[in-house]
């Protein structure tokens, strides 16, 4: 009897060890793979800018639209604004491009751009182009009354990230024959260039 008073400390740490045993693991649940159809995200442009530093869907969406065509709904006050997020995000210059959709000049200089990659990336990457209507319908004349007198269409203004004019264009030098001279448009899209960083 004595022997078994003197065993039971043991059979009982015994006893209570097999209690502490951690109970099985649960095997892992397998998610079932996703296999609908995903749609890209559709920006909504009447929402604001963002001013993080991180441009969003409507972001992209609203400083596409601001080259898009000349337009006589646009709000060229509100464009300004959007062009001026971008352009300070992403340290670029600002170019307002006024003209109309009647203006073959404008058409020939957009086709012009379009048709040189090399041009077109140094000006993306370089400026925030912003159409700005001029036109029977809307001369948007109250925004460009704060700019220097336009001759002829299409004529470009050159601006810092904040929207001051640092340069007024006439496009007319920068033809050559029924186009443009892309030596001189080069030229001038580098000399007004951010500077580098």
């Amino acid at each position: 009897m004595k022997l078994l008073f003197g065993m039971l400390p043991l059979l009982l740490t015994v006893a209570l060890a097999g209690c502490n045993q951690p109970p099985p693991a649960k095997p892992e649940t397998v998610q079932p793979l996703d296999t609908s159809e995903q749609k890209a995200p559709v920006a909504d442009t009447s929402q604001p800018v963002a001013s993080g530093n991180t441009p969003t869907a409507a972001d992209i969406a609203a400083v596409a639209g601001l080259n898009a065509q000349f337009d006589p709904a646009r709000d060229p006050v509100a464009d300004l604004e959007t062009a001026k997020v971008e352009a300070q995000r992403g340290g670029k210059r600002i170019i307002l491009d006024v003209g109309g959709e009647w203006c073959s000049w404008c058409h020939l200089l957009d086709a012009f751009m379009e048709g040189d990659s090399e041009l077109r990336r140094f000006r993306d990457g370089n400026y925030v182009w912003m159409k700005v209507n001029y036109s029977e319908e809307n001369e948007n004349a109250e925004f460009l009354a704060r700019f220097p007198e336009i001759k002829a269409y299409p004529h470009l203004f050159v601006l810092d990230a904040e929207g001051q004019l640092l340069h007024s264009q006439f496009t007319g030098d920068l033809e050559k024959g029924k186009g443009y001279d892309r030596a001189k448009f080069d030229a001038f899209l580098k000399a007004w260039a951010p500077p580098a960083q």
